[in-house]
């Protein structure tokens, strides 16, 4: 068969298609409103590299990635930080302490903030549900037992 008919893998980039976006409306901290902000910046700056090495690959990863954070920057809703702590609120530190004598502090943020292995819950997850509007002595149900509210930050 002649080279003409064949397909040139190296020339093949597969479509992972767009990055879902969530339902929810896109609160942001402060922090998480920075963060966003950076990570628009390091993309523009690596797809404007990749378009150099003409790296097409790159070029349709960074791309997509790039559409996907203008997109979440462009909805971001700052919460401004509350003072208030005598109820749980969107931005607040909580520390917990669960019925089986484990206690944790967790801070809920947006959901692109999120990092819980660093302690920050989006405020969708079933724990920072369990505590919005909470006070300091409440007792919360939670998947796996309960818990009292220790400490709002």
């Amino acid at each position: 068969m002649s080279r003409a008919f064949v397909k040139d893998q190296d020339d093949f980039i597969e479509d992972a298609g767009e990055r879902p976006v969530s339902p929810h409306p896109n609160l942001v901290t402060e922090r998480g409103l920075s963060l966003i902000d950076e990570e628009l910046e390091r993309l523009r700056k690596d797809l404007a590299h990749a378009m150099h090495e003409a790296n097409r690959a790159a070029i349709s990863s960074l791309s997509r990635d790039l559409r996907y954070w203008t997109q979440r920057r462009t909805t971001a809703q700052l919460v401004p930080a509350t003072k208030d702590t005598s109820k749980v609120a969107f931005g607040h530190r909580v520390t917990i302490l669960r019925d089986d004598g484990r206690r944790q502090t967790f801070a809920i943020v947006g959901e692109d903030e999120a990092d819980p292995g660093k302690g920050f819950v989006a405020y969708v997850t079933p724990v920072a549900r369990a505590v919005l509007g909470r006070s300091i002595g409440d007792e919360i149900d939670l998947p796996g037992g309960t818990a009292e509210i220790e400490k709002i930050e």
